[in-house]
């Protein structure tokens, strides 16, 4: 949980802040043994918080950013108790706090005055990403409670999660709606939002865990299932959190690797399982709403890295353009210039069976031409290579994107189209001029970051890969219909 400690006096002249909005040990006790609403923020620092503190304290990081993501979300009309070494920098914090609308108090003399009992460690139970997926695989008894704004909900969230809002959190309308007997686990962007509710719902006699990185962690599970067994075998990584699709093809012991996520060393771990050297990286496209790993994977494969000769780049690659070709063990694959969500969109045809169509067509639907402003030229281009080029090959080619719609389920987990299925979008079944007129008038939110995200990519900005959470958190959105 984060709040913030430092006081921005301008916000609060000309407000009337009382005073009187301590708190003494013994009131502190009395209202931790009621069930009325209460949050305990423990403002010390993490050794001294973890060596001991107040039973049902939350530890509280101060941190500027508060003030716009966590504050705001605190229930204002819960009691709020802060805590510190000795009542100086909670105090301040409360009023701080008070002439925002919050219920906030400070214990008066902090913990040098408390003579109750502590308890050490931390009390919050956690799960990560990696092992909620597992759970969720295996078919667990699971709660999934989804902390956020209903607007933040509705724009993305995992499948099966339920919306109650922090602020609401304490209504005992909504505590009633939360099983007992399975097992909870609590989700925000981050994680901060969701330490808060589990405290909540302590106080009121339900254990939980909270989803440790919050949704930003769960963009980057990664989850590999094997599409195709015969030669080659291509095995689909799909980034569940982001509906990212990513392929790994094997022929004779030879790998390519088409759409790489981050992190790109799970290639090099599937590869080796499966008794393959990664010889050849390539995009499909300059993406825009997640970060390429295919310069990373190049590196730690030593192999080489092929991206569009029709793009704008500022590293080096090799490049590739309509009708080349790569071949890898027995493979061959067949390059398709397939214009209209970037200038450069390449497609990619592998033994006249199976295309891999990156964000031109997808399970659901087209992708979209407004990315890079340019949707009345793009719309006629992606018209094209879906009419000129995609749907003319044959009916029974297997369809394989970078990316799929969230009410899309997968068969026999994988996520696949065929070109019949595809051609029967309701939107490829008008004219051009229909088409374009149909396209431009759509505008879909855009990805988040996903300027900075296209400059990445194109080499132009360096990144930390400890930032790719927080870049590539929210949906895809790349598609112009469907979910």
């Amino acid at each position: 949980m984060k709040i913030l400690c430092n006081i921005d006096i301008g916000l609060m002249k000309n407000q009337f802040v009382p005073d009187n909005f301590d708190v003494t040990v013994e009131e502190l006790y009395e209202l931790l043994q009621k069930n009325d609403p209460l949050l305990l923020f423990d403002l010390r620092l993490e050794y001294d918080y973890k060596n001991g503190h107040i039973a049902g304290a939350v530890h509280a990081i101060c941190d500027a950013k508060a003030k716009e993501t966590i504050m705001p979300k605190i229930p204002k009309n819960v009691k709020v108790v802060l805590v510190d070494i000795d009542g100086l920098i909670a105090s301040k914090t409360a009023k701080m706090m008070r002439s925002f609308g919050l219920n906030a108090y400070y214990l008066k003399k902090g913990m040098k005055g408390w003579n109750r009992e502590i308890v050490k460690g931390s009390p919050s139970s956690s799960i990560n990403s990696n092992s909620l997926w597992k759970k969720i695989q295996d078919s667990k008894d699971l709660f999934l409670l989804d902390v956020r704004d209903v607007d933040e909900f509705s724009d993305f969230k995992i499948s099966g999660s339920v919306n109650i809002p922090l602020q609401d959190i304490f209504k005992e309308e909504n505590l009633s709606k939360i099983p007992k007997d399975k097992e909870i686990v609590t989700i925000c962007p981050h994680g901060n939002r969701a330490t808060v509710a589990t405290f909540a719902l302590a106080r009121n006699g339900i254990k939980s865990h909270i989803l440790v990185g919050g949704l930003a962690g769960w963009s980057q599970v990664i989850n590999p299932v094997t599409a195709v067994e015969q030669n080659p075998k291509i095995i689909q990584v799909e980034k569940i959190g982001k509906g990212c699709l990513s392929y790994l093809l094997i022929s004779e012991e030879q790998a390519i690797v088409i759409d790489p996520l981050f992190p790109a060393e799970k290639y090099q771990e599937i590869a080796i399982q499966n008794d393959a050297k990664i010889i050849k990286i390539i995009d499909t496209h300059q993406h825009a709403d997640h970060l390429s790993s295919a310069w990373n994977l190049a590196k730690i494969t030593n192999s080489t890295c092929y991206e569009s000769g029709l793009e704008q780049w500022e590293r080096e690659s090799k490049f590739l353009k309509d009708d080349d070709s790569l071949e890898f063990g027995k493979a061959k694959l067949r390059v398709i210039h397939t214009p209209g969500h970037t200038p450069g969109s390449l497609s990619y045809v592998v033994d006249e069976k199976y295309v891999f169509t990156g964000d031109i067509l997808f399970i659901e639907s087209i992708g979209r031409p407004d990315l890079r402003d340019n949707a009345q030229e793009f719309a006629g281009e992606l018209y094209n290579s879906l009419h000129n080029n995609l749907l003319k090959l044959p009916s029974n080619t297997i369809v394989f994107p970078a990316h799929h719609g969230i009410s899309v389920k997968p068969e026999n987990g994988v996520f696949f189209t065929t070109i019949e299925k595809a051609s029967k979008h309701e939107i490829l079944q008008l004219s051009k001029e229909e088409f374009v007129k149909k396209v431009v008038g759509m505008t879909p939110p855009r990805p988040m970051n996903y300027r900075k995200i296209i400059q990445i990519n194109k080499g132009s900005l360096p990144f930390v890969q400890k930032d790719i959470p927080d870049l590539e958190l929210g949906p895809n959105r790349c598609s112009i219909a469907g979910p």
